[in-house]
């Protein structure tokens, strides 16, 4: 299969048009075990938890999905399935090195990487091009960077929106490249199915079907006004996606009005230590980012979400905003502990996000006392420094060493 379609001529200026490259690694973690390990090469490879402890695969590789195997899937399933494959554990802190690693060759090419997972970015590279040429160059510049320097494999979508860049990266996986241009890009996803749409579940797609919609195309042949009294305002976004329309912008962190984390489980975890575990997890990545952009942040909120979609979010803030690790994982502890003594229940996806976010400007006032402030910051410096050398898990406060990695996706 092949779409590239960006050329040097256009309808309009080409200072008008963005150029945003979506970046999605592909197996990931299975990716990593095999740089690691070059005899699993080609074998099925299995990551995630213990059949024994019910644990579910976090990542398959290509060669285990040819059986049947995917994530999320239980473990023992996927081994009936597949019994030939070897079954690896998470190895976390090893993903997280790898991962800046990725993130540190986006960086070359554009200040403007919005992050979604640790193997997935979008990056707005319109600024770049006197630099380093056209969209289509400089995201074949950043897959074979990858390539060449750390030996993985990435699929690069490039497009004039961030849907249809993250749409162009993932039709011709693995290994993938498409470019989706202005002028011919509705003739590419008008035969698509209406799930490649964001937000497009089976309750959405039960509401399109009994319209006899199937396709992006037959959407898009449909009026807005029509869209929006049939679906509501739901119906006029998916409308606007179908006609290749998305106007958001790549937000990076030093730019984003707050900086979160979440990990959504493969099934319910009833593991109040792990939920801890991953929640600390949270709060000390989004803390190291917060210094990294030199942020302070007042408030801090855990969001919750059960097995049945039912979230809860929960709140509390600084009297005077902060970048320390400390003070975020003393709040966040806090929270979860009120909701647990609440009424604890099994968690599908638990996040941790900071706002009223403001630049460090001078000498920042202490709360605990500058003693206490200047232990904490030597402390945060430490890790941080380490962290960016060997990985973000390597070094771990005394608090938050409460269990290895277990059953992490990579989405």
């Amino acid at each position: 299969m092949s779409f590239r379609t960006e050329t040097s001529s256009t309808s309009g200026s080409m200072s008008d048009i963005r150029r945003i490259i979506h970046v999605d690694m592909d197996e990931f973690f299975a990716a990593v075990e095999k740089l690691d390990n070059p005899e699993l090469r080609g074998r099925p490879l299995l990551i995630g938890g213990s059949p024994r402890s019910r644990g579910v695969v976090s990542t398959a590789s290509y060669e285990a999905r040819e059986f049947g195997c995917h994530s999320a899937m239980p473990m023992a399933t996927a081994i009936r399935l597949c019994p030939q494959a070897v079954v690896l554990p998470v190895r976390g802190s090893r993903y997280s090195q790898v991962s800046d690693q990725v993130f540190e060759i986006f960086e070359r090419f554009t200040p403007l990487v919005e992050p979604l997972s640790c193997d997935e970015a979008f990056l707005d590279v319109t600024g770049s091009v006197r630099l380093f040429g056209g969209g289509e160059k400089i995201g074949r510049r950043i897959k074979q960077t990858i390539r060449d320097e750390l030996g993985l494999v990435a699929s690069v979508g490039v497009a004039p929106n961030k849907f249809l860049a993250k749409l162009a990266s993932d039709l011709d996986k693995p290994d993938g490249f498409v470019v989706l241009r202005p002028q011919t890009y509705q003739s590419v996803i008008d035969s698509l199915p209406l799930t490649k749409l964001w937000g497009v579940g089976p309750s959405t797609l039960k509401t399109f079907e009994r319209y006899n919609l199937k396709t992006i195309g037959q959407l898009r042949m449909l009026s807005q006004k029509d869209v929006a009294e049939w679906f509501g305002d739901g119906g006029e976004f998916f409308w606007r996606l179908a006609n290749g329309l998305d106007d958001r912008p790549v937000v990076p962190d030093h730019q984003a009005k707050s900086i979160g984390q979440e990990q959504t489980f493969a099934s319910d975890v009833a593991d109040v230590v792990e939920l801890r575990r991953v929640l600390n997890d949270h709060v000390e990545r989004i803390t190291r980012r917060l210094r990294r952009h030199e942020l302070l942040a007042k408030t801090i909120t855990l969001k919750l979400r059960y097995g049945d979609f039912v979230t809860v979010t929960r709140s509390v803030s600084l009297k005077v905003p902060a970048d320390t690790t400390d003070d975020f994982l003393k709040l966040a502890n806090d929270i979860f502990d009120r909701w647990c003594d609440d009424g604890f229940k099994p968690l599908r996806l638990i996040g941790a996000t900071l706002s009223n976010l403001r630049h460090r400007q001078g000498r920042q006032m202490s709360l605990f006392g500058e003693a206490e402030e200047q232990k904490k910051r030597r402390l945060d410096s430490v890790i941080d420094d380490i962290a960016d050398k060997f990985g973000s898990d390597v070094l771990r406060r005394g608090g938050n060493i409460l269990k290895n990695h277990r059953d992490e996706s990579d989405e």
